[in-house]
């Protein structure tokens, strides 16, 4: 089996360097759960380049616009046509920040307005490796105390052939799973479990 490895996608516009720690932190997890075989160091890959498709898994994410160039446009399509899964993370955690306004409109301008659809509690993923009977656990960036109280009940995703291949977050995971991977013990419940998932989800058939 080749081993898994992370790949974090570079686009032009916005801010796509966030969560640095998380990568590392999510790899140390499949390596402590599961027994597929990890390439430990995070690769990041430009979204308009031909190297995207040599990744089963791809994580975007960042605070600011979202525009994809005419080259990163076409390479997204082609990536998902080609089978395979981006991960994709709003930093804001919330549905009407610049990220999420303008990440959903590129969707939308893609894949019409009924491209990205809400998935329900039972959806494989949430019981992919770990389960997950709620659905999309909540994450203490929702829960922040800010008087914002955004908290989002469920994930979205574009599906093709019965499968996710685009995986979108208002969440915040990446802050969530952005810290030190041997913090993890002072943890009451390990919470990069659901990026397990995410994970097993999309590179086992």
């Amino acid at each position: 089996m080749n081993k898994f490895f992370f790949t974090r996608l570079q686009y032009e516009s916005g801010d796509w360097n966030v969560d640095q720690r998380m990568p590392s932190n999510l790899l140390n997890s499949i390596i402590e759960y599961t027994n597929i075989p990890v390439d430990t160091k995070e690769r990041v890959v430009a979204l308009s380049s031909d190297e995207i498709f040599e990744c089963p898994f791809c994580y975007l994410s960042g605070h600011k616009l979202v525009q994809f160039t005419k080259a990163e446009k076409e390479n997204f399509i082609k990536y998902i046509d080609n089978g395979g899964f981006i991960f994709v993370d709003d930093c804001n955690h919330d549905i009407d920040g610049l990220f999420a306004k303008s990440f959903e409109s590129q969707m939308a301008e893609i894949y019409g307005d009924e491209g990205l659809k809400k998935i329900p509690n039972d959806h494989p993923i949430y019981f992919s490796f770990f389960e997950f009977d709620d659905g999309s656990p909540t994450t203490s960036q929702e829960l922040n105390g800010w008087g914002d109280d955004i908290v989002h009940d469920y994930l979205k995703a574009i599906e093709k052939d019965g499968k996710i291949r685009v995986l979108y977050s208002n969440k915040d995971y990446g802050c969530e799973w952005d810290y030190d991977f041997r913090n993890k013990r002072w943890l009451a419940d390990d919470n990069t479990k659901f990026g397990v998932n995410i994970v097993m989800y999309a590179i086992v058939p």
